[in-house]
């Protein structure tokens, strides 16, 4: 993202549960927050010049999701770009336009439901046609690959798992204690049904309707409203093949480069020490036990001394997943860009019931696709100077 213009998240809007998506259809959720994230903003709907939408419309179960949301986003005759793999790459486009000064705002957002009538077979035809969807391949299934991965290089990654799993459960029931699941019990986990070898079903969060939107603006146009940023400071993404035979699932190359990337902008040295807090895709537990090393925060030696000494816990040197993360509420398809405006949030001061008193440059990281293939990571701060 090497740009001399900054660019900063002014404004938010996070539900990573839709509580009444009987009552209310689509394009009103996603109009409320837009509304929502306007507001928080201290802007108006003629203050965004363009948008970046993100959804899938195997999910929503309609062609062109878009055009139906279109109205819903302010998107009715005014710039607007969809993209459909993931919602994280939503906020990559929005912040590079804004960065390319061709804007000066741009309002992202994603969404997704629960209206196909199966999921998992959505998921199922999404993958490679000649070598994946007989397996059959959905998420879920993707992930217990990577986990049977895992274990395969450490053995001793199961119990370390557990405890990630019960303390981002734990952050979630504070965070959000009407809709985050519970919290269970080292029992109750290894008496749940298994799903797919070796996730059981207290490992996982039931997926939810959920629906994000973040304002983003230009240094000049933050500075002349004299509005609070998380300013974006580095940025990076990478893919890994689509084909599993061709990757090491126990291993997270595509989310070391995209780290490599972020934190050079960033100027971060020394991501271990670097950050007061961090956000990092968990759809499983051992999701994020691959983050902390692919990240840099932990080596995979370290990982046994850092998660039983609690270092990543909400009291201790990086705070990881403080919302609870997405094995906690897992919005469908836009968990991403949820974890983006969680960290952004801290950095602004606005996180509510888990806001940590000072945090001054947060880490943000975003995977999806089958086994994390797509991984993003973006690095804010709460000023404009040189990394702190």
């Amino acid at each position: 993202m090497s740009s001399s213009r900054l660019v900063g998240v002014i404004g938010s809007a996070i539900h990573a549960v839709v509580l009444d998506v009987e009552r209310r259809s689509l394009e009103e959720i996603i109009y409320d927050a837009v509304q929502e994230c306007l507001r928080d903003a201290g802007v108006t709907s003629a203050d965004f010049e363009g948008i970046v939408v993100a959804s899938n419309d195997q999910y929503d179960g309609r062609a062109i999701s878009v055009m139906a949301a279109s109205g819903s986003v302010g998107g009715v005759d005014r710039d607007i770009l969809s993209t459909p793999s993931a919602a994280e790459h939503a906020f990559v486009m929005g912040t590079l336009r804004v960065a390319s000064g061709q804007f000066d705002t741009q309002l992202v957002v994603s969404w997704g439901t629960r209206e196909a009538s199966s999921q998992s077979e959505v998921e199922r035809l999404a993958a490679d046609p000649y070598y994946h969807r007989a397996l059959p391949l959905d998420d879920l299934a993707g992930q217990a690959l990577q986990a049977s991965a895992i274990l395969s290089a450490m053995p001793s990654a199961e119990a370390l798992t557990r405890r990630i799993l019960m303390k981002n459960r734990a952050n979630g029931l504070i965070a959000f204690p009407d809709t985050a699941a519970t919290c269970p019990t080292h029992d109750e986990v290894m008496a749940s049904r298994v799903r797919r070898w070796p996730l059981r079903d207290a490992m996982i969060s039931p997926r939810t309707t959920g629906v994000v939107a973040l304002f983003l603006a230009s240094e000049e146009f933050i500075e002349a409203r004299r509005i609070d940023a998380a300013w974006i400071a580095g940025m990076g993404w990478a893919t890994e093949p689509s084909f599993l035979g061709d990757r090491d699932l126990a291993q997270a190359p595509a989310l070391v480069a995209a780290a490599k990337v972020a934190y050079r902008e960033a100027g971060v040295a020394d991501p271990a020490t670097a950050f007061d807090l961090a956000e990092v895709a968990d759809a499983t537990a051992y999701q994020e036990l691959l983050a902390y090393e692919a990240l840099g925060l932990a080596s995979r030696k370290d990982w046994q001394a850092k998660v039983s000494e609690g270092s990543f816990g909400p009291t201790g040197d990086l705070p990881v997943n403080l919302s609870g993360g997405a094995v906690s509420r897992n919005p469908t398809f836009c968990a991403g860009l949820v974890a983006i405006g969680e960290v952004a949030n801290q950095v602004r001061g606005r996180a509510g019931r888990i806001q940590k008193p000072i945090v001054r440059q947060a880490l943000a990281h975003a995977a999806s696709g089958i086994a994390m293939q797509y991984q993003t990571v973006v690095v804010l701060r709460s000023s404009k100077g040189a990394s702190q």
